[in-house]
C-alpha cells in the first residue's frame, strides 16, 4: 500500500464559503423615491505573502514574504461587496427590526458604560 499524503483541516467549508463582514455603509434616495444602501469592508491592505510547504502531512516550513508598499499605513483598501434597495414599507420593518436589537444590545451589554 502506498504511503498517501494527506491535509488534516480543522474547518471545512464548502467551495463557495465566504463569510461577509461589513464596517460602513453608504446610500441615499433613488431617483424613483427608493432607499439604497450599499455595504463595504474597509480595511489596511494585507502586507504579507504566506506559503506553508508541507510533507507527508507535517508542516515542513512556514515562507513568509513582504509585500508592503511605502504608502502602506496610509492606505485603505474599500471593498464594496452587495447592497440593497428598498422600498419605503421595507425599510420601516428594517429600521424597526434593527432598534428593537440595538435597544435589547444597550440594555443587555452596554449598561456599565
Amino acid at each position: 500500500m502506498k504511503n498517501k499524503k494527506k491535509i488534516i483541516s480543522k474547518y471545512i467549508f464548502k467551495e463557495d464559503y465566504n463569510p461577509k463582514y461589513v464596517n460602513g455603509a453608504f446610500g441615499g434616495m433613488g431617483p424613483q423615491g427608493e432607499f439604497v444602501v450599499n455595504f463595504y469592508l474597509e480595511r489596511v491592505a494585507l502586507p504579507n505573502s504566506q506559503t506553508f510547504e508541507i510533507q507527508e502531512g507535517k508542516l515542513i516550513r512556514e515562507i513568509v514574504e513582504e509585500r508592503k508598499p511605502a504608502d502602506h499605513e496610509q492606505s485603505l483598501v474599500r471593498v464594496v461587496e452587495n447592497g440593497i434597495i428598498m422600498d419605503y414599507q421595507h425599510a420601516k420593518e428594517i429600521h424597526r427590526w434593527l432598534g428593537e436589537h440595538l435597544k435589547n444590545f444597550e440594555q443587555n451589554f452596554l449598561k456599565d458604560e
